[in-house]
């Protein structure tokens, strides 16, 4: 088992909400640090953390671009990487899966489409989250916002 570089697709929850909301991300994993990039329902988010080979945890913040932090932690398994998100006090679950290895992922977009059929995250075809953060980012430059670093 380990973490894969690359595009990655998966769902967050709230506490005691049935609803799944998207997410789409490009991660790259290397020598124990994780970075990356992403877009969901919220807006655009960078992502900076740490995981580990040997016992397959890894945490990582959230920083959305002109908004708020989210802590993360999970743990890899062969469905991906589970865990919780923490904005203090309040808690909710995450799951997260590199494109391919997830089988369920269109149904889960089914399932959002359903509940959430305005969410801008569902406009992009799947596996298309790096073309859809660049995409998102450009569309701010128009009304004057700087285009937050794009990480490598």
């Amino acid at each position: 088992m380990h973490f894969p570089s690359g595009q990655w697709v998966g769902f967050y929850t709230y506490p005691n909400r049935s609803e799944r909301f998207l997410m789409d991300l490009v991660l790259q994993f290397r020598d124990g640090i994780v970075t990356g990039e992403g877009w969901d329902g919220i807006g655009l988010f960078d992502i900076d953390g740490h995981y580990s080979n040997a016992d397959l945890q890894c945490s990582w913040k959230k920083m959305y671009y002109r908004k708020h932090t989210v802590l993360y932690a999970g743990h890899r398994d062969k469905n991906g990487i589970w865990g919780t998100w923490t904005i203090s006090p309040v808690k909710g679950g995450f799951h997260i899966w590199p494109i391919g290895e997830g089988a369920a992922q269109e149904k889960i977009r089914e399932e959002a489409k359903e509940q959430h059929p305005a969410n801008p995250v569902l406009a992009g075809p799947l596996g298309d989250s790096k073309t859809a953060v660049h995409r998102q980012r450009e569309s701010l430059r128009g009304v004057g916002m700087p285009a937050a670093p794009m990480a490598v």
